[in-house]
């Protein structure tokens, strides 16, 4: 898959709720694949980003699937580990809010309130449960992909937070953007 096959808003299907994985197929496997080389080619296309996380839905595929990069500082690692089924079965810390943006989400930025520290449970890609702790940036981008699997999208959080909006500029930076002329009405963002 390329980076055109990763679907954006306003597509309806990122409204959606996706399935539980009860089988582990070929197709998902192959599903797998489709996602980390779109993510990939969706990277390589963006001087100042890194794909850190994808979900199935974001390849409009409605599978409780996503995967999540290795090594979020290294561009040169093309790792990501797949989870199926993920779940947080416990959020710890505080709430914390941080920028993020999503391949599905044209152009847009938000700080979005999240927790800290969340525990997660989910299948690998033998069947096999795991359950794991994540904090920091790695509970921020597992709480961002799991939402995705509920048919939520990170602006949803933040949808009547004026403040809360950015766009990236040529150079890279996080410039805030105008909430009546940019967000409020916008037809692509909201349904």
């Amino acid at each position: 898959m390329k980076k055109e096959d990763i679907i954006v808003l306003p597509n309806p299907t990122l409204r959606q709720k996706s399935a539980r994985v009860h089988v582990i197929t070929d197709e998902i496997v192959k599903l797998i694949d489709n996602m980390t080389t779109a993510s990939l080619d969706w990277e390589d296309s963006r001087p100042h980003e890194i794909s850190a996380a994808l979900a199935a839905v974001q390849v409009n595929s409605l599978d409780r699937v996503v995967i999540v990069r290795s090594d979020f500082e290294d561009k040169a690692t093309r790792e990501f580990t797949p989870l199926l089924n993920p779940e947080i079965v416990k959020y710890e810390g505080e709430v914390v809010s941080d920028y993020e943006g999503c391949l599905s989400v044209n152009k847009v930025y938000g700080m979005v309130p999240r927790h800290t520290k969340i525990r997660v449970k989910a299948l690998d890609l033998e069947g096999n449960e795991v359950r794991f702790k994540a904090e920091g940036f790695l509970a921020r981008v597992i709480q961002h992909e799991i939402d995705h699997t509920n048919g939520i999208v990170f602006i949803d959080h933040i949808r009547d937070d004026t403040n809360a909006f950015y766009t990236l500029d040529d150079k890279g930076e996080l410039q805030p953007l105008d909430y009546d002329e940019h967000i409020r009405n916008n037809h692509i963002l909201w349904d």
